[in-house]
């Protein structure tokens, strides 16, 4: 993907909440099969907090996606837990099986791969979706740089291979050091554009309440009605809510290459939330990004403005092609 990016939203405090449908729904298919069903842990939104037999299954209500570093008996242990920023750097880690304490090796393939890898920054404006590779000891690693410093969120969304699992969301903490200048969350817009298209939302997630999102891709003017395959659908999206970067990941349904792509999508509660719409086009792929609120708005921080605020473009920070999607 060029400079355009593709991730993710989301205090414990909230946990219960997150317990109801957490719903993104789609609405355009898996490529290719009209009439196919989605991918375990797809088609309805997820959060990842699933159980498995053997694993935490007489467990409570599940918690939101990646906001534990351990769920349904599997810890995602992060090797790399600091990295400088700018620097391209291999980034480390495992999922382990808590019953023996080794690295899981067996997954199921889940949109093309057995694992996705979204990493965020805290303040929403830097955001990678990566496809790490794993060697035959279970560690996956991966390149990536990170353009600012801060405190990230890494994700790792998989499904074990094994008897009666669901897909899981996992998260850590990772540190990128450097010079730290707080940013604002860009302002909600139903408009945006990336690497010269314009994509626009119509829609607005209602807390406990099912709407569709419709988001409609142009280019000079015209259309877009030849998307590409990516992931095995015309559209990938991420949602995060801000504050805690609570994980909301949905592929779409059926459909058709553009210019459209709807989800159906229920808010989990009031607040403000960054989606990362995905697309393929032209043989690169393309992140739109837009900030959208559900109910009352919290406040920021003071801090957490800029001084010389600039207007929307839906990337978030980015450094080079290669560092945005890795696969």
């Amino acid at each position: 993907m060029n400079n355009g990016l593709k991730t993710t939203a989301f205090a414990a405090a909230l946990a219960a909440t997150f317990g109801i449908a957490y719903g993104v729904g789609g609405g355009i298919g898996p490529v290719g099969t009209a009439a196919a069903q989605p991918a375990a842990g797809h088609g309805k939104s997820h959060g990842g907090g699933a159980e498995h037999a053997g694993h935490g299954a007489n467990a409570a209500a599940a918690a939101p996606g990646g906001l534990q570093v351990s769920d349904g008996g599997y810890t995602l242990d992060l090797r790399t837990p600091a990295v400088e920023a700018g620097d391209r750097t291999a980034l480390r880690f495992a999922v382990l099986d808590d019953a023996t304490g080794r690295p899981l090796t067996a997954y199921q393939r889940e949109h093309g791969k057995e694992l996705h890898l979204i990493l965020a920054s805290h303040d929403l404006t830097t955001y990678r979706h990566l496809h790490p590779e794993r060697g035959a000891d279970g560690v996956w690693s991966v390149t990536a740089a990170l353009p600012e410093a801060g405190d990230y969120r890494v994700f790792a969304d998989f499904t074990p291979e094994a008897e009666g699992a669901r897909n899981l969301t996992l998260g850590a903490d990772l540190a990128v050091a450097g010079h730290y200048r707080p940013k604002a969350l860009p302002a909600a817009s139903t408009t945006t554009t990336t690497d010269g298209y314009r994509v626009t939302l119509d829609g607005t997630p209602v807390p406990g309440r099912e709407r569709e999102l419709t988001l409609t891709v142009s280019r000079d003017g015209k259309p877009v009605t030849d998307l590409q395959p990516y992931l095995g659908a015309y559209g990938h999206l991420v949602a995060l809510r801000a504050g805690d970067l609570a994980y909301l990941h949905v592929h779409p349904e059926e459909g058709g290459p553009g210019p459209s792509v709807s989800f159906a999508a229920t808010a989990p509660s009031a607040g403000t939330y960054r989606l990362f719409l995905d697309f393929r086009h032209g043989g690169k792929v393309h992140t739109a990004a837009f900030t959208v609120t559900t109910g009352r708005q919290a406040p920021q921080p003071e801090a957490a403005k800029p001084q010389d605020p600039k207007p929307e473009t839906g990337k978030p920070e980015t450094g080079t092609s290669e560092a945005a999607h890795t696969h």
